[in-house]
């Protein structure tokens, strides 16, 4: 049996690209690692945002489309998605969220205190703490390492058939599932970060895509080898997996679950640095060979966008 170490990234669909760097780097205080354009749709950005090195588990994905139709949060998508934060943040980020005018609730579930809020899309989110999961050194405003994000804590998943998502967690992912309460399967995997899968049980309707919903989420592969084993071993159970696709950062596989959720499974290598340096990811835009001949109207077509300090 395989087991992943959790999630690999999360990707989203949202609004106008400032808005999106603004919330994820100005309000979040997460690092763009990476500008580039979404591969299948090149007259659109992939924004990439996590921890200072752009690390699997801290990377949530952007498709920013401005004036797109607003999404439908619902089954077959990520409904929620985690972050985590060191222990004992989080009253700072009660206070950040409160300094930006952004409505947020504090819930508890499964022994732990979250604080639940929307980004500026609609995007579910929430912040929790957990020892685990190394540091973030990044510092962005006023948000330093000792509060910084680490990365994700997980997801919940909003699915059409939750014991069929449950089952290919736990008997096809690796997952461990090690509690359930309140309408919630919960799911663990070995890994530090984006280790924590809920699973809601009852329905919430279908959902749309759209702005604000999650697109897809991905699931870690330690390399080109054991994504082929993985791509092997998923068919083997049943399920209808695409070629591998080269997304420069990482290969990827697709494949849809039972529950209608679009899962992903990507390397960790090579990582966003092998294109510029580790000092200077993010800055510029980045473009797949192939698209580097039509720069200069790419960079036409796309909305100009920078990561600024709102603080």
């Amino acid at each position: 049996m395989k087991k992943t170490a959790g999630i690999h990234h999360i990707t989203a669909i949202v609004g106008h690209p400032q808005e999106n760097v603004d919330f994820y780097a100005g309000v979040l205080g997460l690092r763009m690692v990476k500008q580039t354009v979404n591969f299948d749709d090149p007259g659109t950005y992939h924004l990439y945002f996590g921890n200072e090195g752009g690390k699997p588990g801290t990377i949530i994905t952007f498709f920013p489309w401005a004036n797109a139709h607003q999404g439908k949060i619902g089954d077959g998508q990520v409904g929620v998605t985690s972050y985590v934060v060191p222990t004992g943040a989080l009253s700072f980020w009660e206070k950040r969220l409160e300094k930006f005018n952004i409505e947020f609730n504090k819930t508890q579930r499964f022994d732990e205190t979250y604080l639940t809020f929307s980004d500026t899309h609609g995007l579910q989110l929430e912040i929790v703490e957990r020892q685990e999961g190394e540091q973030n050194t990044w510092t962005f405003g006023d948000v330093t390492p000792e509060v910084a994000i680490k990365g994700f804590g997980g997801a919940t998943l909003f699915s059409s058939q939750p014991a069929k998502t449950a089952q290919l967690l736990k008997e096809v992912m690796g997952f461990e599932k090690i509690g359930e309460e309140n309408g919630l399967l919960r799911f663990k995997s070995y890994g530090d970060l984006g280790n924590t899968i809920d699973v809601k049980t009852t329905p919430s309707g279908r959902g749309q895509m759209g702005v604000g919903t999650v697109h897809h989420i991905a699931w870690r592969a330690e390399d080109d080898k054991d994504q082929l084993d993985w791509k092997q071993y998923v068919e083997s159970n049943g399920y209808g997996v695409t070629p591998v696709q080269d997304r420069n950062y990482f290969n990827a596989i697709y494949f849809r679950e039972q529950g209608e959720i679009l899962f992903e499974i990507a390397t960790d290598p090579p990582g966003f640095a092998h294109d510029e340096s580790l000092e200077s990811m993010g800055k510029n835009l980045k473009l797949p060979e192939q698209y580097e001949i039509y720069r200069e109207k790419l960079v036409n077509t796309l909305i100009p966008i920078e990561v600024r300090n709102i603080d």
